[in-house]
């Protein structure tokens, strides 16, 4: 029994995402839970948050075992940018890019 949950165009970086997502990828849930509870990462609270509401949503929906679950699988891509202008000298204008990414989630049963 798998439980996936999806976070579309959330304001981080897929790169940092990343870092964060490696590390709670294939653990159980509890684990999971109290490794993004003290990292320091922005992306961390993020994540958790999704992961709270995939571990909620197995538990009404699939009266999955909170003890029995474990992260299977979870990986971020990148969404579009947002486009911003920075204003310079003489009139001209750089180009500020602000990314975002789509969080992919996923537990199940061991």
């Amino acid at each position: 029994m798998e439980t996936s949950v999806v976070l579309r165009s959330v304001r981080l970086s897929a790169q940092k995402g990343r870092l964060v997502v490696n590390q709670i990828r294939g653990l159980q849930v509890d684990q999971a839970i109290k490794l993004l509870t003290f990292s320091p990462k922005k992306g961390a609270v993020i994540i958790l948050k999704l992961l709270e509401s995939a571990v909620a949503n197995a538990e009404h929906n699939e009266g999955a075992d909170i003890d029995e679950l474990k992260v299977a699988r979870v990986f971020i891509g990148q969404g579009s940018s947002l486009k911003r202008v920075s204003p310079r000298a003489k009139g001209r204008g750089n180009r500020i890019s602000k990314p975002t990414c789509n969080i992919f989630l996923t537990v199940c049963n061991r």
